[in-house]
């Protein structure tokens, strides 16, 4: 027997709310990279080392996996609109003590503030479907989920700006701006929908995840700079897969657990968040390896001789054009099924490094294949929520999502490791400094394009909506719309 649909409250304005929750998704994401173009002045700026500082792009992103299936376990038990106003408020709180700080410390906890309020993302994107008609969820889905991957890519150049135009605080007085205008919106137009169902929070659960994800990621995301063969980076990965298969075991036992296994093992869901890992290795390829390429002297013979504005610049197109595709996307799943848009969006992906690996003399080429690239992660991103919130039981909804978030932020945390061991594997000397050799950015091309392919296989193993209940979905629509 089928469970009953959630209750509805369609927003007054259903197109208010959204922009709303989008340009909250976009606030919460830049943080992942708005700190990239003042990384090599942290160590003076904040008087500490060039390892410490390094944590302070790593803490956002650990913070920010344990805090996407939590916040939707939170959002499913107390209500999703509260969830996000709580997401938001800590996105403000994190980026007002950043723009306080001076040391490493203090920086080191608004960071992780920072990373907590991504939880927002994975609970707006359960929400949308929830406040607004029919005939706009899919559109609206897609332009939320796309939010992940447009934050990142426009936050690089947006930083690089304001960082040259002014202090380096001011990249967080920014950000708390548009959190405190987030926090307001979510008030005054996001709707409460009263959706909750009541249970306890798995707190051991919780303190599982955290303890065995923190663990591996630490070892994945430090192993460029340690070593993989590094006995730190082997014991953190090996620790991190211990606590998290105990994890398992013991959240298959609990009634009420912060994430139901059971349903995330179902077929759909299962190779959907594996597909997210494929798709989110791509996503993050590019943000590393074509940066890096078009800052490369020209003296290299292969270098494009770019600042970091303008290499930020350069990729910011790439930004926009999964902004634009949001409604195609949505468009694309109402008509062939969010299964052949997911592979859609993964085979544009794998070709825009294809592309890459053809034109790399030019900064302009370079654009074109991050475009299509950035095309590809629009069309895939959109996709997978809906997948995941056609196979999972509505009280669930917002914990599944924010496994699925949380699945594609495990596959950027390693491409971001892959990336960074090949640029640093295959080097030739340039004056007192080894650079990469262009081997090894045509090596990361070929290597994202692969995953990229990979993710075009799995989501091919997706089971389709049985034709049912395909047929009652579309005559719903079709009754709502009337």
């Amino acid at each position: 027997m089928s469970e009953p649909a959630p209750p509805t409250e369609i927003a007054r304005n259903p197109l208010v709310a959204v922009v709303a929750l989008c340009l909250g998704g976009l606030a919460a994401a830049t943080t992942q990279t708005m700190v990239i173009p003042i990384q090599s002045e942290l160590p003076g700026l904040l008087h500490t080392s060039a390892s410490n500082a390094a944590w302070i792009v790593t803490i956002t992103l650990l913070a920010a996996a344990v805090s996407m299936p939590v916040a939707g376990r939170l959002a499913d038990m107390v209500g999703k609109q509260r969830v996000l106003v709580v997401n938001s408020a800590t996105l403000l709180a994190g980026s007002v003590v950043c723009a306080l700080s001076s040391s490493l410390v203090p920086m080191l906890a608004g960071r992780a503030l920072q990373g907590v309020a991504m939880g927002f993302i994975p609970v707006a994107i359960s929400l949308i479907r929830e406040i607004v008609p029919p005939r706009m969820a899919a559109t609206s889905v897609a332009a939320m989920s796309a939010t992940l991957g447009v934050g990142g890519a426009i936050g690089l150049p947006l930083a690089a700006w304001i960082a040259n135009a002014g202090h380096w605080h001011w990249l967080f007085w920014v950000g708390a701006a548009l959190a405190a205008l987030v926090t307001a919106a979510c008030v005054a137009v996001v709707p409460h929908v009263h959706d909750a169902v009541p249970g306890r929070l798995d707190v051991v659960g919780a303190i599982g995840l955290a303890v065995g994800l923190v663990s591996f990621l630490v070892g994945v995301s430090k192993s460029s700079a340690w070593g993989w063969g590094d006995g730190r980076t082997l014991g953190a990965i090996a620790f991190g897969v211990l606590v998290l298969l105990a994890w398992v075991a013991f959240e298959l036992r609990q009634d009420e657990p912060i994430v139901d296994l059971r349903t995330s093992a179902q077929r759909p869901v299962l190779l959907t968040n594996i597909a997210a890992v494929a798709i989110g290795f791509g996503m993050m390829a590019q943000s590393i390896a074509i940066p890096q390429l078009l800052q490369e002297p020209a003296a290299t013979g292969y270098g494009l001789d770019q600042s970091i504005l303008a290499a930020g610049l350069w990729m910011a197109p790439g930004g926009l054009m999964m902004m634009l595709l949001s409604p195609v996307s949505g468009s694309l799943i109402g008509r062939v099924g969010a299964k052949l848009t997911l592979m859609l969006g993964a085979v544009v992906l794998g070709i825009g490094y294809l592309v890459a690996l053809l034109l790399m003399g030019a900064a302009w080429q370079l654009m074109v294949a991050a475009c299509i690239a950035a095309a590809g992660v629009g069309i895939g991103y959109a996709a997978m929520p809906t997948l995941i919130l056609d196979s999972v039981p509505p009280r669930e909804a917002a914990a599944a999502v924010g496994l699925n978030s949380l699945m594609r932020s495990l596959g950027t945390t390693i491409s971001a490791a892959a990336m960074a061991t090949i640029l640093t594997s295959r080097t030739q000397p340039f004056g007192a400094l080894e650079v990469p050799t262009q081997g090894a950015f045509r090596l990361c091309f070929v290597v994202a394009a692969v995953a990229a392919f990979a993710g075009v296989a799995i989501a091919a193993a997706v089971p389709r909506l049985r034709a049912a209940d395909e047929a009652g979905a579309v005559a719903l629509e079709d009754v709502a719309a009337r």
